[in-house]
């Protein structure tokens, strides 16, 4: 697609703007952005590299509010199977080798929490015909672990509560397996 502006140069850049119930529709290219007031930004200054780099760089800036400055023990964290540091990594967006995932798990939690919006695991979507006995575990296994944090907070009423609807879900997955124990 052309810039609508100047029509030499491809659009990069595409703004949608809604002024009363009226949508426009915008694709411009960099210089024409920056030269129309659409940004107040150097386009080749950012890129998507840089984008990366920002999320793979998760502890530093964001949490104490200083520029970046990786910790010495980040910067010699190194994967003992392929030789990658955790620097290469944020560098290149990609694990040498599997051992990877071990050796940099401490500073992969923040950078997926931040890529997918709080979630550190993946449950994978369950069919809804096929998959109650599936959302039923789930379930048991989320009581259990609310359970748990009921009882070392002592809160043993509600902890007592929480037992028993466990309870009652694990009854109905036994009535629903056919009297067969869990696994």
């Amino acid at each position: 697609m052309e810039c609508q502006e100047c029509h030499e140069r491809p659009a990069t850049l595409h703004f949608t703007k809604v002024v009363n119930g009226s949508k426009t529709e915008v694709h411009v290219c960099g210089q024409c952005a920056k030269e129309k007031g659409y940004v107040s930004y150097d386009e080749e200054a950012y890129s998507l590299h840089d984008l990366l780099s920002g999320l793979f760089n998760f502890d530093s800036t964001s949490l104490t509010g200083q520029k970046n400055t990786p910790s010495h023990t980040t910067k010699q964290l190194k994967c003992e199977k392929c030789g990658m540091t955790y620097q290469e990594f944020t560098q290149v967006g990609k694990f040498g080798c599997s051992e990877c995932y071990h050796t940099f798990s401490d500073k992969l939690d923040p950078i997926f929490r931040r890529v997918h919006s709080g979630n550190t695991t993946h449950d994978g979507k369950i069919p809804k015909r096929i998959g109650t006995n599936i959302h039923q575990k789930h379930l048991v296994k989320e009581l259990k672990n609310k359970l748990q944090q009921l009882i070392t907070e002592e809160n043993f009423e509600e902890a007592a509560k929480v037992r028993d609807e466990i309870r009652s879900v694990e009854k109905d997955l036994n009535q629903d397996q056919g009297g067969e124990g869990e696994d």
